[in-house]
């Protein structure tokens, strides 16, 4: 496992060893003692799916009180796939980094809890797995407006990007519920 650290610490960029040839591939997308071994110790409670359409924009989402830990992976299509820091105490509070993840390139992203977390489909449609570490709770959960100023990411948009209804009124970071 290569593990790549970003500018944002504790996000990490992750690439299995892929062991391919003409029948196709092989690689491990988890394994508890390899990624402990990459310091990434993380007990994981739910696997997500979900499938978009190109220019479908989701994010930027993140729990208050019960905080998810996320490995996002994309096993059909490509997403450019954004963290941002949201956690006051921290000196990178309200800084965003952004990756190319995809079936191709296979790499997966590590946001640890206090992170929103948001993605653009990038291809013709996507499939994109993520494991959190807490289980889903609506009454915590929160989001950023996905075009926020002060935030700045440099989403890789042709046009305007499609949201649910609930990304297009999610507050700006100066009016939102964060982490101390």
């Amino acid at each position: 496992m290569n593990v790549i650290e970003t500018s944002l610490p504790g996000v990490l960029i992750l690439e299995p060893k892929v062991f391919g040839d003409a029948r196709g591939f092989f690689l491990e997308s988890w394994n508890k003692q390899t990624f402990a071994k990459c310091g990434l110790e993380a007990d994981f409670v739910q696997d997500n799916h979900s499938r978009s359409a190109r220019g479908v924009l989701r994010g930027l989402h993140y729990q208050v009180n019960e905080p998810q830990g996320k490995l996002v992976r994309v096993v059909s299509g490509s997403v450019f796939d954004v963290a941002v820091d949201l956690r006051k105490s921290s000196p990178h509070f309200g800084q965003w980094v952004g990756y190319e993840l995809s079936a191709e390139n296979q790499r997966m992203m590590w946001i640890p809890p206090g992170f929103a977390h948001g993605f653009l489909v990038l291809s013709d449609s996507a499939d994109f797995l993520y494991k959190t570490t807490t289980y889903y709770a609506p009454q915590w959960d929160r989001g950023i407006r996905w075009d926020d100023p002060q935030i700045g990411v440099a989403w890789p948009l042709e046009g305007t990007p499609v949201l649910s209804a609930k990304d297009r009124v999610q507050p700006l970071l100066k009016d939102a519920e964060v982490y101390a």
